[in-house]
């Protein structure tokens, strides 16, 4: 679908996370509306805003942090959005039902509607990202979304390191993938792994942006966040450097690691054409050849 604008600022919103919901709401809201004022016309928040990241540990008490869609958060972004004319997308921790719960991402348009919701669909189970404990993996497919600055398509975290997702969200038209996030590194092994955790995380995603010719942004929260007390340890230092890639992959900014940071990037929308013109990949898929794809794996 053809976007409605050919170039359009976007943001990211990199912040740390304290232990009060409506704390980290408030603050969201006001960074949010500090990047529209600054130009931005979309807006993406980091991953599961509201609070501190919960799945360092299996605690039923989390459940608690949990919010039904609409609710508190999509009523606050949906105001900031209709009083500021952008597009957000919120990451929240979706009450769905009793005991039926989502990493969700919100898309909300710039009037205050919101256009539908993404579910995270790979769910991790890591040390000090216990995920599969809190999250029922997504069950609304890969979407993109036709907002009034553009269509764009929502992954979230762990997906990020499937190009499956990305494919599939580019093949619906999406000009621009976000992915919210919270990553980071256990302390003790940042020093052996730390840089090329990180740059293989940066890389797959700038890989994204190549092997579909679309604009990549990558929102990730920063600062030390400790561990619960049922589950004591080094806590998670989240490495922030949150990023967007062109159509190219080339990175065209870049935060820093701890720095809490409003950061803006003009999307071309133009330069997609030209990118798949010359990079043909799309026109190249042997799509007749590909069934596999859905297997786990192809025993020999």
């Amino acid at each position: 679908m053809k976007s409605r604008t050919d170039k359009v600022n976007v943001a990211l919103v990199q912040m740390s996370c304290s232990s009060d919901p409506k704390e980290n709401l408030d603050k969201v809201v006001d960074r949010i509306d500090e990047a529209a004022r600054m130009g931005a016309r979309i807006v993406s928040t980091q991953e599961l805003f509201r609070s501190r990241y919960f799945c360092q540990s299996e605690n039923h008490d989390n459940f608690q942090l949990a919010e039904p869609i609409p609710g508190p958060s999509t009523e606050a972004l949906s105001r900031l959005a209709a009083d500021r004319g952008i597009v957000i997308i919120g990451s929240l921790f979706e009450k769905r039902a009793p005991g039926l719960y989502h990493n969700t991402a919100v898309v909300i348009d710039a009037d205050g509607r919101t256009l539908g919701l993404y579910r995270k669909m790979h769910i991790p189970d890591d040390p000090l990202f216990y995920e599969k404990f809190y999250f029922t993996p997504g069950d609304l497919g890969f979407r993109a979304f036709d907002t009034r600055f553009g269509r764009i398509g929502v992954l979230i975290c762990w997906d990020q390191w499937y190009p499956e997702g990305a494919r599939l969200t580019a093949l619906q038209g999406a000009q621009i993938i976000f992915y919210p996030t919270a990553i980071g590194w256990h302390p003790s092994e940042k020093e052996e792994y730390g840089q090329r955790q990180h740059s293989s995380w940066e890389t797959i995603q700038r890989s994204h942006a190549i092997a579909n010719g679309v604009y990549v942004a990558v929102a990730n929260r920063t600062g030390h966040e400790p561990s619960p007390p049922d589950h004591p340890g080094d806590g998670i230092q989240f490495w922030g450097q949150s990023f967007f890639a062109d159509p190219s992959g080339q990175i065209i900014a870049k935060a820093g690691i701890e720095e809490e940071q409003i950061l803006m990037a003009e999307c071309d929308f133009d330069k997609l054409d030209v990118q798949r013109t010359h990079w043909p990949f799309l026109r190249d898929r042997r799509i007749d050849a590909y069934q596999d794809i859905v297997k786990r794996y192809i025993d020999q």
